[in-house]
């Protein structure tokens, strides 16, 4: 079935479709991995986006039952140069095409996602829609569509739930949780308290968290509302580690400002050096946004970490509290493991607050 791919500035993209035949539009992203194409399609950060994998081949493994990040597809449509036919792997349950077809996810394959990715890069990421037919009103009426901004409220928990161990506990406040930041602390055995993102300050401190956890999610870091001033009374009485989107909103609690990026960062082998011990890990990232390294110079934090292709702001510290934040994801699926040791780092610092918590 032939379908096209239709961009706001004009171009078109003829391939073929596979999965739902309805129409979608999204913000058009690229994603430079090799594999971990089930994560990232499940991977609620990619939520309302156009996913396009720049690796030729897509689906080669199949899907299992083991690697999503969410329970469902988060991406709105994915896009593809070619999708495997007969997957291959021990743990494959189906193919792309037919775990496509069963959530009602529209694909496009056949597209030349080598120019699609240049023209995304001199451009930047652009609205995007799927069709079946192009015709004199598609592009004027993609160019009138305004993409909602608050993805957060759309994939948050919207319910306070816990997953539990005998460890220590961390209030984690969900913008959009991947699956594999629960498993990396279930796997340190920490008993791990989910929130809403519009939780207030006084509820997660009811419940009596050793520290909290912000996580990654979808969108603008300024749309989500109220959050910065939660931020601030946690971090003042409580250890504090922010991921992702959870990096750019402990950023704007503490004074400096986020930006959009002009196509992101998405793909899983971003070079990212460590300013206090030279170190240089390869991580795994998807933001289409970033905190403005000039504004972070007149507040109480410190730039720790910075991606070396480009410079931009990986890691941050408050000068006058014990919390931190990273720009990448070091629970990695997909993605190297490089950053793990960010989770343990974590619970050293919860261990010697509640140290200085006893001898107060």
């Amino acid at each position: 079935m032939k379908r096209y791919l239709v961009l706001e500035n004009g171009s078109v993209y003829a391939g073929e479709g596979f999965g739902s035949t309805k129409p979608v539009v999204g913000e058009l992203v690229f994603n430079t991995g090799m594999s971990g194409y089930q994560e990232s399609i499940t991977d609620l950060s990619y939520y309302g986006q156009i996913l396009t994998f720049t690796y030729p081949l897509i689906g080669n493994y199949g899907i299992n039952r083991d690697d999503f990040e969410s329970f469902k597809p988060a991406a709105s449509a994915i896009v593809t140069h070619e999708i495997a036919r007969r997957p291959s792997n021990w743990r494959s349950q189906m193919s792309i095409a037919e775990w496509a077809e069963r959530h009602d996810l529209p694909g496009i394959t056949g597209v030349d996602t080598r120019a699609l990715t240049k023209e995304l890069r001199d451009y930047g990421v652009l609205k995007a829609i799927i069709v079946d037919e192009v015709t004199d009103s598609t592009i004027s009426d993609l160019q009138a569509t305004e993409l909602p901004t608050n993805q957060v409220a759309e994939v948050g928990s919207k319910n306070m739930y816990v997953n539990p161990t005998d460890g220590v506990t961390i209030a984690l406040i969900d913008f959009g949780l991947k699956n594999s930041i629960l498993r990396s602390l279930a796997r340190r055995n920490v008993n791990v308290q989910v929130f809403p993102a519009t939780v207030d300050a006084q509820t997660i401190l009811d419940a009596d968290p050793d520290g909290v956890l912000l996580s990654n999610g979808p969108g603008d870091p300024e749309s989500v509302a109220g959050i910065q001033d939660v931020i601030r009374e946690l971090e003042e009485k409580l250890p504090l580690m922010g991921i992702c989107l959870g990096h750019q909103l402990f950023a704007l609690a503490n004074g400096a400002q986020t930006m959009k990026m002009k196509f992101g960062h998405r793909g899983f082998n971003h070079a990212v050096k460590d300013r206090l011990t030279g170190k240089t890990n390869f991580t795994s990232q998807n933001h289409g946004y970033v905190v403005d390294g000039d504004s972070v110079q007149e507040t109480n934090l410190e730039v720790t970490q910075y991606e070396i292709n480009d410079g931009s702001v990986e890691g941050l510290r408050l000068k006058n509290h014990q919390a931190f934040s990273v720009q990448y994801h070091p629970d990695a699926a997909p993605g190297p493991h490089d950053a793990e040791y960010l989770f343990d780092e974590f619970l050293e610092m919860i261990a010697a607050h509640k140290e200085d918590q006893t001898n107060a």
